[in-house]
Formats: structure tokens, C-alpha cells, sequence
């Protein structure tokens, strides 16, 4: 089979397009014929090293993917071939991942694709998807009537956020760099969207939340802590979800008088049935079209390399060249 993966770790240049043995189904495995699949921040720290390598090499690349079940183990009980399939979470611990044109996954990880929802659109609001769901529902508990903040709502994980916070019937406020990422967050339901590079963000969250924020989420990988603490409401939560090195300074005077809590989350540490919760809600929302996949370019596999650098500049350097995910199709 045809795959994108890596021999060692370094920049987008050493993601090899070439051929690797189709993957044999455990017993409890489907066999997936892989349609579409997506790039993800996480996918770059793998590749480049900044995280733990890899456990063995060769390494297949890629946490989401959409395709059909050709085949499945004899112990699996709830897909069987024809069925059409949708996975997150692959390419941690001794699962390899999923930038291929076969990969095994345990039927633990898989869920049904709805009728109505195209593969591209499936994978593009697969691992985003559950990480808003996870922090919104599981982590803060977002309420109905609650001001939600995220920031940068036109990007992969800040648009479903920000939908996700509409569906749960919050309040939304969120940033933008330009004007068109700005027309983009108010087509997705921002109740307010802040452009940070012509306003005063503090004073506009303000003007908007003047009892304060409920749940911040912040995606930066550098957050300002001594900023947001008190922007939030008391009994206020914030989600820190990015910054593998960050050591920002936490001014807890603020943060302990008001009663806040500090919520790390890190999508795959949740289980298999907390994920599975997740993937139901967002099936349900993508029929219903309340949730909408953002996709800012579809690409086909062998560009992998591209693709990575692409991400990399948005995500590592700051550049914000996407406004959506980047989905590779098989």
C-alpha cells in the first residue's frame, strides 16, 4: 500500500510518499480502506521530534481518517465490510497512524459515518470534534446562558468550539486576525468576533462579558495568564489545550478569590467510551447541520510533506496561513 510516513524524526522533508505492507486486522481490528484523512498540530510535533519519537520505525503519520471496513477480525461485533467508518485518536501508544491506504483500527476507536456526511467533511471535524465536545461537556460543563471565549475561532479546533458553545447555547465571543477569518467566525454563530490586530481585545470582552467569562478556552501555545485570569467571571474555567513547553506565570491572587478552575486537556487521554460519547454528539450535529466541518484545502496524500510544512507555519510559526484543516484525500 501507498503511505506517508517517517524513518526518523526532522522537518517535512523526511515524510516519505512510498509503499509499506497493507496492515492484517487483529481480532478485534477492521481492516479500513482509507479515503480521507487530515493534518493536525500533534502530527507535526510527531514528525519533528518535539514530542516523544515514534515507537519503531517506519512510522505511519496521521490521528483521523474515513474510509470503509473491507474486512474485520473475528472477535469484532459491531462493523462488518461495506460500512462506512470514521476514526481519531490513532498514531499514539502502539497504534500506528493513519496517513495510508489501509490501516487497522481496533473497533474500539471506530464510528459510523451518517448517510448524509461526506468523508472530507467526517475527518475534517474527527479529532477537533472530540476535543471541543471533551472540554465544552466533559471538562467545563458550558451552560446554557454562559459567555464562552476561545481564541481564534476560524481555525481547526477555535471553529468547532465555537460551534459546539452556540449548540450547547452559550454566549460566544472570539478573536480574529484579519477580516475575512472575521466573516468566517460570524458565519460559524460568534455572537461577538474581535479582529486583535485593529481592537482592544481586554476591552471589548469587557464591554461585551462585564461579569466576566465563564470558560475561557485558550489555544495558544504561549497563553497569558496574567492577562485572562481576570477577564473570567467567578467560578470561571479556563482550558488550556496547547504549549507542550510553556511556563507562563499564574497570578493566583486573582485566580483563587474568584474560585476558578485550571482545566488541562489533552484529547487522547480520554477513553474509549468517553470518545465514543463525543463522536455520537458530533454525528448527530453534522446530520443536523448545527455543526459545519471547516476545511481550508483538500490535498492529495502524496503531498503529505506540503501539507506539514503548511501546518507547521501556521502552528509553530505563528503565521496564521490556515483558517480551517488541511484534509488529505487517499
Amino acid at each position: 500500500m501507498k503511505a506517508a510516513y517517517i524513518e526518523r524524526t526532522g522537518p517535512p522533508d523526511v515524510i516519505v510518499y512510498g509503499d509499506l505492507p497493507d496492515p492484517k486486522p487483529k481480532r478485534t481490528e477492521c481492516l479500513i480502506k482509507v479515503t480521507a484523512v487530515d493534518v493536525n498540530p500533534i502530527d507535526v510535533y510527531v514528525r519533528s521530534g518535539m514530542v516523544a519519537p515514534p515507537p519503531s520505525f517506519p512510522w505511519i503519520l496521521g490521528r483521523d481518517l474515513a474510509g470503509t471496513v473491507v474486512a474485520s477480525g473475528a472477535a469484532v461485533k459491531r462493523f462488518k465490510p461495506g460500512d462506512r467508518v470514521w476514526a481519531s485518536n490513532q498514531g499514539t501508544e502502539d497504534r500506528n497512524g493513519t496517513f495510508a491506504e489501509f490501516a487497522a483500527v481496533d473497533e474500539r476507536w471506530l464510528y459510523t459515518i451518517p448517510q448524509t456526511v461526506q468523508d472530507t467533511d467526517m475527518v475534517a471535524a474527527s479529532l477537533v470534534g472530540i476535543t471541543a465536545h471533551l472540554g465544552l461537556v466533559r471538562k467545563a460543563k458550558l451552560k446554557g446562558g454562559e459567555v464562552l471565549f476561545v481564541n481564534g475561532g476560524s481555525g481547526g479546533i477555535g471553529s468547532s468550539v465555537v460551534q459546539i458553545g452556540k449548540i450547547l447555547g452559550a454566549r460566544v465571543v472570539t478573536t480574529a486576525g484579519s477580516d475575512d477569518k472575521a466573516r468566517i467566525c460570524e458565519e460559524l454563530g460568534a455572537d461577538l468576533v474581535i479582529n486583535y490586530k485593529t481592537e482592544n481585545v481586554d476591552e471589548a470582552i469587557k464591554a461585551f462579558a462585564p461579569k466576566g467569562v465563564s470558560t475561557w478556552w485558550e489555544t495558544l501555545r504561549e497563553p497569558n495568564l496574567e492577562r485572562a485570569i481576570p477577564l473570567l467571571a467567578p467560578r470561571g474555567r479556563m482550558i488550556l489545550m496547547a504549549g507542550r513547553d510553556a511556563r507562563p506565570p499564574l497570578p493566583v491572587g486573582p485566580f483563587y478569590v474568584k474560585d476558578c478552575s485550571l482545566l488541562g486537556l489533552a484529547m487522547f487521554n480520554a477513553t474509549p467510551s468517553e470518545q465514543r460519547a463525543s463522536a455520537e454528539d458530533i454525528n448527530q450535529w453534522l446530520v443536523e447541520k448545527t455543526l459545519k466541518a471547516r476545511i481550508d484545502r483538500i490535498m492529495p496524500l502524496a503531498e503529505a510533506a506540503e501539507a506539514h510544512r503548511l501546518q507547521e507555519e501556521s502552528t509553530i510559526q505563528k503565521k496564521g496561513t490556515l483558517a480551517g484543516k488541511i484534509v488529505l484525500k487517499v
